[in-house]
């Protein structure tokens, strides 16, 4: 099952286990550790947290949800920041993994997390989602389960400043005025032959003179010329579905590597691959394109054979794009980056 990350607070969510960022010994603090005992009820999850006693740092203790819309409460406690040399990544990362593989004991198949010791602990907001992101994606790797990212408000929800400046530079290189003028009929121009390369990872050397658009779809660039309807449609290429498994096949992967690297469930993968006439949405199609690991030109043929197009006045597809030419194909990253600047993530 997929990663998804939801605006929300933690006690709102329904999973089978809800993970408290908690005080290492058996009383309740402020911010995520107060908002769950309250929830579940206070005086019955202290007196389950005292039977349990101290808990040190990166380990983690289960009780019952009790008023909770789940089975479980592990209870972590992680890090305090002291400058990231007193092991506190290693002890952080503790924390997400053993919470993780309790959930797999515990036979569960969904757990919600708080970004863990990003509050009065002062774990840095952008590494602490570096690291537990991180560590969803190599669980997920090998086990099948539903892992929710909860965010109480944008201001928690931080990425690097790095990523942050590379992503503003080319939404606002990019957004909406340059799209257009490429994508839309405007003079494909000598002077922006090598700015099309770029965005594009091939050569602009290839494209003739003249209107990009008639360049590319026209008659005779499609190989129609004179030919009859009758003619043109006997010459349709393969469906999304033929395409999509020829993709699979050539990329050398199995169906259960694809599912896991779109974000997908293997329930919706298995009907994307058993009903053929099946109608995607585009957030599933350009995941599977991440998930392949496909350019852009390869990227824009898939969406095209699912009745979708990249639109130049969408954030979403903006980044989506900026990732495939940059080839970076790591849905986990590319889904944080999605949700910091739209609130939407690709797969799930």
């Amino acid at each position: 099952m997929p990663f998804k990350i939801i605006q929300n607070d933690i006690t709102k969510i329904t999973a089978d286990i809800i993970v408290n960022t908690a005080n290492p010994n058996p009383v309740y603090g402020s911010g995520t550790d107060y908002a769950i005992y309250k929830a579940a009820g206070k005086s019955q999850l202290l007196r389950a947290r005292w039977k349990i006693g101290k808990i040190r740092r990166g380990e983690i203790a289960v009780t019952d949800a009790y008023n909770l819309s789940a089975k479980y409460i592990i209870h972590t406690v992680g890090p305090v920041w002291k400058g990231g040399k007193s092991h506190e990544f290693e002890i952080l990362e503790s924390c997400y993994w053993k919470s993780l593989k309790k959930a797999a004991e515990l036979n569960c198949e969904s757990i919600a997390f708080p970004l863990i010791a990003t509050g009065v602990y002062g774990f840095p907001k952008d590494m602490a989602l570096e690291i537990a992101v991180s560590t969803f994606g190599k669980f997920l790797a090998e086990h099948e389960m539903n892992i929710i990212l909860a965010v109480f408000d944008k201001e928690s929800f931080q990425l690097s400043s790095q990523i942050v400046d590379v992503v503003d530079s080319y939404i606002d290189e990019n957004y909406v005025n340059q799209n257009y003028a490429v994508e839309y009929s405007q003079p494909f121009r000598r002077d922006r032959r090598s700015e099309y390369e770029n965005r594009n990872g091939y050569p602009a050397d290839e494209f003739p003179e003249g209107n990009f658009y008639e360049a590319s779809f026209s008659r005779e660039a499609l190989g129609w010329g004179e030919m009859s309807l009758e003619e043109q449609l006997n010459q349709i290429g393969p469906s999304f579905h033929e395409k999509l498994f020829e993709l699979i096949e050539r990329s050398g992967m199995d169906n259960k590597d694809v599912w896991k690297a779109a974000n997908l469930d293997r329930k919706h993968f298995s009907k994307i691959q058993c009903d053929s006439h099946y109608h995607p949405k585009k957030k599933t199609v350009m995941a599977l394109c991440i998930a392949l690991k496909l350019n852009l030109e390869q990227a824009k043929d898939l969406l095209a054979r699912a009745d979708w197009a990249f639109s130049p006045s969408s954030k979403v597809d903006l980044i989506v794009q900026k990732a495939l030419i940059d080839r970076q194909y790591d849905i986990m990253q590319l889904n944080t980056i999605l949700f910091k600047y739209t609130n939407e993530i690709l797969g799930v």
